[in-house]
């Protein structure tokens, strides 16, 4: 480059010639040299005229721009070269690499760039490989030094042994020598062929206490190798494939995780490798055999304070590293115990160990019908001495099993055992022996239908899908009607339905029309009094149903089982049917091994009265709250109720809304034949809602648990009670409470007479669904009567006891065929008239009704199965009588 002295050259144009003033000023020692670049680049020669001079000798000076300068040549004319130099770490650079200089054509700058580019990559290259170097010259010297170490040591012993070897040797053979002058020459000679054979070998214990050492540095060199092909691999082989460490890490957590017995393995081939180990040390620094070194060695590992006796400096280092192996070994070992004690407590504290049962009764899940639930089995199985029921829910057991102690009933020998599990999971399903239990219950959860049912038809797939298959049936609760149809499908032959709501509402239905029949409905589901039982006796094959009837003492007929119809059972049929082979006969008893036919008995026939039935009359019904199957209610009462009937429908849902719902339900409000409707929109726990509706006019009144709080039965508890009270606070007001009134057909002082309130002739049926509230309420009778889940758990025992009871169940509460009702007592005999249960059960035949029990005038609750049948009593015209009739 040619400097011009007609042009002006900027100052900064020679930086690159010179350090910066910076750079020289932070230079704390004079050592430090000007930074020069590598490459040699030529300078092209100045003119003699135009080249300026130089000035003071000063490491740095501004290039004069005036041309008055006088000219000056550089006494070198030699290409420069420009050195580069370490900088301080701590100071960084000016300025890029990459950027150009000011005044520096761009090639040149392009190629510094590249050059020092080349120089930093080749020192990276230097700086890892130099790193790589000496971490493995100190694992080599690391190696070295053990060796060394190790070396020196068995030095020291071999030289210690050495010394204790010709010390005895010395006095040995001053004891021959000694023996030479007072012995004969032939017990000298067995004398030293005793003492040469007595001699050890000690090139043997050497090897023994070298095998050893390397032994125990084999794990230290295995460790070191391992680290350093870890950290020799590249980074670009690290991002690709985990380290060597690591990969040898997660095989032995996964070999501890796979085999359950690894643990105690390993810790016994630790014991074993440091008996050996310690075995041959011992053995190379003492004198005794191989055998007594190796049993030494189990002592110092068993009890670490026998080394204790040990003398000599070699035999004490080997029993102290042996002691201390074994204080390891020892500790480790007690906490695998420890461990495994814990879990096995742990274990059968949460439930996870397994149910060994046979013939037992499961219940699947966790709801408040539980209760009751256990109580009914516990009644059915005090005939057998108790029984078996295994309780699984996705609940602590320790939960479980306290709420279960605080139910308030006696158990009557009855084991209840809880398990921990889901019954989605076929392991956990297999924990409670469901292959062997003679009937599966699966509860509805507490909360969403929809979700309820659907997880009810997921338990039920999971059933299904049990290899062993299923010895005995699945009883279901649902909670809408619309899911029953799936789950059949899905579970097939094996499961029995119960829908919770539609039972609940088919029974508030017939207890508003007939309100002393909830108390009979309780009595015949549960397992306390008389209930249902099928069971074939071959003695009564060709008789007429209308002497089984009177055949059995202690039960009363009701129905067959037909055999030729493949097992359907008929209520209530002909007297003229005759019982073929392999017919069963449905009876009503207090438990199946308390009756059994006997001889015929001789009743009298008694003359029929004709006195006919008064046609049923209109009937004004109050629906307070809004059930997700009140379509299905509806065409219940529409089948029940009279011509001309009025359904008033009072709810805080919109009239629009409630339109659009029924008709989402299926349900055609035009084919509703009997019954009109009439909807009020309020809210039923606000007194002056209630205040605007007739409320002393309607024949019964209906409070539903509103489908709004369904998902919390507390809520829903508590909305159906402030209802249920100020109806009552308002009727009493608005009529006052009479003594005597006009009862239609019933009689002033009959049973259901009595259940009628203030209002003349209003009725309140109350849905609860805490079986804890329902005993409250019943206590304080504010209300007629009270269904709540209770009677559901009642209907799932019954069915869990004996699937074909189901089909007698649906029958019962289906809007065709028989039904239970009440009848009054001058349907059958007359004032005082002296007759027997049997007598008025065939005057009962004579209307196609099967008579099961009566309830007196004077007393409280009715008589089911009444003893004594064929014991002449007077009878009063204000008695009623229990029979099962078809529907009218």
């Amino acid at each position: 480059m040619s400097l011009d002295s007609d042009s002006a050259v900027p100052s900064s144009s020679r930086d690159w010639y010179f350090p910066s003033p910076p750079f020289i000023h932070a230079a704390k020692s004079p050592k430090y040299h000007r930074r020069f670049p590598t490459n040699p680049r030529p300078s092209p020669p100045l003119p003699t005229d135009s080249q300026p001079p130089f000035g003071p000798a000063t490491p740095f000076r501004a290039v004069s721009s005036s041309s008055s300068a006088p000219p000056r040549t550089f006494s070198h004319d030699r290409p420069r070269r420009r050195v580069d130099f370490p900088r301080r770490r701590e100071k960084p650079p000016r300025n890029d690499v990459n950027q150009p200089v000011s005044g520096v054509p761009d090639g040149l700058s392009k190629k510094r760039s590249e050059a020092s580019a080349a120089v930093s990559g080749d020192k990276v290259i230097s700086f890892s490989g130099l790193g790589f170097k000496l971490r493995w010259k100190m694992a080599f010297t690391v190696a070295i030094l053990m060796t060394v170490l190790s070396s020196v040591v068995y030095q020291n012993f071999c030289l210690h042994s050495q010394v204790n070897e010709l010390q005895d040797y010395i006095s040995k053979l001053e004891l021959r020598l000694q023996a030479y002058n007072s012995l004969e020459s032939m017990e000298l000679i067995t004398y030293s062929g005793l003492e040469d054979d007595d001699l050890p070998n000690r090139s043997l214990k050497r090897l023994a206490l070298m095998v050893s050492l390397v032994f125990l540095s084999i794990p230290v060199v295995v460790f070191k190798y391992i680290d350093y092909v870890s950290r020799s691999r590249s980074p670009e082989s690290i991002s690709e494939e985990e380290s060597l460490n690591k990969q040898l890490a997660y095989r032995v957590d996964l070999f501890l995780s796979v085999h359950p017995y690894s643990k105690p393995l390993a810790l016994l081939v630790a014991t074993l490798l440091l008996i050996c180990l310690g075995g041959l040390a011992l053995f190379g620094v003492k004198d005794d055999s191989l055998a007594e070194c190796l049993w030494l060695s189990w002592t110092y590992v068993a009890d670490s304070g026998n080394h204790t006796d040990s003398e000599k400096i070699g035999e004490r280092l080997v029993s102290v590293s042996i002691s201390f192996g074994g204080m390891l070994i020892f500790a480790m070992m007690l906490g695998l115990v420890s461990d495994a004690i814990s879990e096995k407590f742990d274990s059968l504290r949460k439930g996870r160990s397994e149910v060994v049962e046979q013939n037992h009764t499961l219940i699947l899940g966790w709801s408040d019908k539980l209760g009751s639930l256990l109580n009914q089995i516990a009644i059915a199985n005090e005939s057998l001495g108790g029984g078996i029921v295994v309780v699984m829910a996705e609940r602590d057991k320790e939960e479980m099993e306290l709420d279960i102690g605080k139910m308030e009933f006696d158990f009557k020998g009855t084991s209840v055992i809880c398990r921990s599990g889901s019954p989605l999971i076929l392991a956990d399903l297999k924990k409670v022996s469901v292959s062997k239990a003679r009937a599966i219950i699966v509860l509805a959860e507490d909360g969403n239908a929809d979700q309820s049912d659907a997880r009810a038809l997921r338990t039920v797939l999971s059933l299904t899908g049990v290899k062993e298959g299923l010895r005995g049936h699945i009883v279901v609760e649902l909670s809408d009607l619309d899911n029953e149809v799936l789950v059949k499908l899905v579970g097939g032959d094996l499961v029995e339905t119960v829908v919770a709501h539609d039972v609940i509402g088919r029974l508030m239905i017939q207890c508003a029309r007939q309100p002393g029949l909830a108390q009979i409905w309780e009595d015949i589901l549960g397992f306390e009094n008389c209930e249902f039982y099928i069971k074939r006796w071959p003695q009564l094959d060709g008789m007429h149903f209308e002497d089984v009837l009177i055949s059995f003492p202690d039960a009363i007929p009701c129905g067959v089982k037909v055999a030729s119809l493949g097992g359907r059972i008929i209520l209530n049929p002909d007297d003229s049917y005759v019982l073929q082979e392999g017919d069963e006969v449905l009876v009503i008893a207090e438990d199946d091994d308390t009756y059994a036919p006997a001889a015929l008995p001789m009743v009298k026939e008694a003359s029929f009265i004709q006195i006919s039935r008064t046609a049923r009359k209109p009937q004004k019904i109050l629906l307070c709250g809004w059930r997700r199957d009140i379509d299905d209610m509806l065409v219940v009462l529409d089948a029940f109720l009279a011509p001309g009937s009025e359904l008033w429908m009072f709810n805080d849902v919109a009239e629009k809304e409630r339109k659009r719902k029924l008709i989402d339900g299926g349900l055609e409000i035009s084919r509703l034949v009997n019954i009109s409707l009439v909807d009020r929109e309020g809210n039923a726990v606000i007194r002056r809602h209630l205040e605007s509706l007739p409320l002393q006019s309607f024949d019964s009144i209906l409070i539903l648990a509103d489908e709004s709080v369904e998902d919390s039965a507390i809520q829903a508890d508590s909305r159906s009670l402030a209802t249920l009270l100020l109806i009552r606070d308002i009727q009493a007001k608005r009529l006052p409470m009479v003594t005597h009134v006009d009862r239609g057909s019933f009689s002033q002082s009959s049973w259901i007479g009595e259940m009628q309130q203030a209002s003349d002739k209003s009725v309140i049926i109350s849905e609860i669904l805490d079986p804890r509230t329902k005993n409250l309420l019943s206590m304080s009778k504010i209300s007629d009567y009270v269904l709540s889940n209770e009677l559901v758990s009642m209907a799932l025992a019954m069915v869990a006891e004996d699937r074909q009871i189901n089909d007698v169940l649906e029958e019962l509460f289906a809007e065709e065929g028989n039904e239970l009702q009440i009848r009054q007592g001058d349907l059958y005999l007359r004032e005082g008239e002296e007759l027997s249960f049997y007598e008025v059960l065939l005057r009962a035949r004579q209307r196609r009704e099967v008579m099961i029990g009566y309830r007196l005038a004077d007393a409280e609750r009715a008589v089911i199965n009444p003893p004594a049948k064929s014991e002449r009593r007077r009878w009063s015209v204000k008695d009623v009588f229990v029979v099962i009739a078809e529907k009218e």
